[in-house]
């Protein structure tokens, strides 16, 4: 079996080498659009980050200010690879305490308003790994009104990479996965999407997706900055949509 490719390798593409959305999805239309929340629609990554360096040093990691946890996964995944199992539901309930108290800096990111403005209810949903409390506290907080369905970590048995999120959101919104576009900007969101059979649109909002997208094992459709650079057209057919 040959190597994985590295970030870098010619055969795996980097963010720059990624189709533009307008490009990748000339003449295709979606039922529905499935944004993940955290870094997609909303800049949240100082209070996470903040959030797990302290749980880290009240823990007594040996490195709090670089504690490795998985951006974009649900935070027990990252747990279970940095502390003994009968540790992980106090650590989560501390991280999550930590979390639901720090709403300092968390803003909307670039296009999103007018994304929301341009996608009727019923075809859009959130998709997050956040809890729904967490989810709700950010949302509000971050004046995400009219949100339509919001898929939680609490929803689900399994949360991203695994596909069970997406495939929900698809399912609650009675549309084909097959027929969905996901918004994403972490590694992990984009497996979880392309193994629920999604389209997916890459988004370089975090400083975790520009460095990981080198190393997924099936690159996302196109890739874009934020969604600022694209626009949605909702016609007959269903939505499609072009840079801006």
């Amino acid at each position: 079996m040959p190597d994985p490719a590295r970030p870098g390798d010619p055969a795996r593409p980097g963010p720059g080498q990624l189709p533009a959305p307008g490009g990748a999805f000339a003449g295709r239309s979606f039922d529905a659009v499935l944004f993940d929340l955290d870094g997609t629609l909303i800049d949240s990554l100082g209070a996470v980050e903040n959030s797990w360096r302290t749980w880290a040093a009240e823990y007594g990691l040996p490195d709090p200010a670089h504690v490795d946890f998985q951006h974009g996964a649900p935070a027990r995944v990252s747990l279970a690879t940095l502390v003994p199992a009968e540790d992980i539901e106090a650590a989560f309930h501390r991280i999550h305490e930590l979390e639901l108290n720090d709403r300092a800096g968390l803003r909307v990111l670039p296009g999103v308003h007018a994304a929301f403005a341009a996608l009727p209810r019923e075809r859009r949903a959130i998709v997050t790994s956040c809890s729904a409390p967490l989810a709700a506290v950010r949302i509000a907080a971050a004046g995400l009104t009219g949100r339509g369905e919001v898929v939680t970590a609490d929803d689900v048995a399994h949360g991203k990479p695994a596909p069970d999120p997406y495939l929900l959101g698809a399912r609650w919104l009675g549309v084909d996965p097959a027929r969905c576009l996901v918004v994403e900007d972490a590694p992990a969101g984009i497996r979880s999407a392309q193994a629920a059979g999604c389209a997916v649109l890459a988004v370089t909002t975090s400083v975790h997706a520009v460095a990981d997208f080198a190393s997924l094992p099936t690159p996302p459709d196109a890739v874009a900055a934020d969604l600022a650079a694209v626009r949605f057209v909702v016609g007959p057919a269903g939505v499609s949509l072009t840079d801006t």
